[in-house]
């Protein structure tokens, strides 16, 4: 199967189309466009025009937002199977963010003036597009209640086991303490205490660059006391 094909496979099945029929599965897969990126290298940009939405095939990518200050805010690490950029695709309007190529990734693109047709032919698909919206949604809101209400800890502990679908002992992550910061809404050095900390107890080790979770029940513990 070559990589344009692969990719169209996977975009049947992904969370949006898995209500659809298989022939209109194929139908909406055969619009899709591969397109690759190298690691470290701009898909789209906070303000640019709009006119597409993107499915995950192979890597990850990063959507973030840039800061007064000239860093970032990591809002998603995304893999295989996921959807960004539907926000300017739906309401025709700019970028709500930056997007990177976390890896080197494969994507699939599908095009505003052939998705739009496309799901007024399909309810269900429509449904779902307002499902994925309003749970982001809901993620974001959660996001700004965790950094009004809960210290440090707690928000670096709710980021750690989110990163990952199925966090468990043993479980490495390649993030750096920068961009842990950068996930939980702290600074470097107070992760780097809280990293520390946590070594001390056991609930995590730091090994070569590597965040190693050591206790996921601990984590879940101070998550659950708040």
């Amino acid at each position: 199967m070559n990589p344009t094909d692969r990719g169209r496979k996977l975009l049947e099945k992904c969370a949006l189309f898995s209500s659809l029929d298989e022939k209109a599965r194929r139908d909406i897969a055969a619009y899709a466009k591969r397109r690759s990126f190298t690691t470290g290298e701009s898909i789209c940009r906070l303000g640019d025009h709009g006119d597409s939405m993107m499915a995950v095939v192979v890597g990850a990518v990063r959507i973030s937002l840039p800061t007064a200050r000239g860093k970032e805010v990591i809002l998603a690490d995304l893999r295989p199977g996921e959807l960004f950029g539907e926000i300017a695709l739906l309401d025709g309007k700019p970028r709500s963010a930056n997007v990177t190529a976390l890896t080197n990734c494969e994507l699939m693109v599908l095009e505003r003036r052939d998705l739009l047709p496309f799901l007024e032919r399909n309810p269900a698909a429509c449904m779902k597009l307002m499902e994925m919206l309003c749970a982001r949604i809901r993620r974001s809101d959660e996001r700004m209640a965790d950094i009004a209400f809960f210290n440090l800890p707690v928000r670096l502990a709710k980021t750690l086991l989110n990163y990952e679908p199925d966090v468990r002992a043993g479980m490495k992550l390649s993030l750096s303490q920068s961009e842990l910061a950068e996930m939980a809404g702290g600074t470097r050095e107070k992760v780097n205490r809280c990293l520390r900390e946590w070594q001390r107890q056991g609930i995590v080790e730091l090994k070569n660059r590597w965040t190693i979770i050591r206790s996921p029940e601990a984590l879940r513990e101070l998550v659950e006391s708040t």
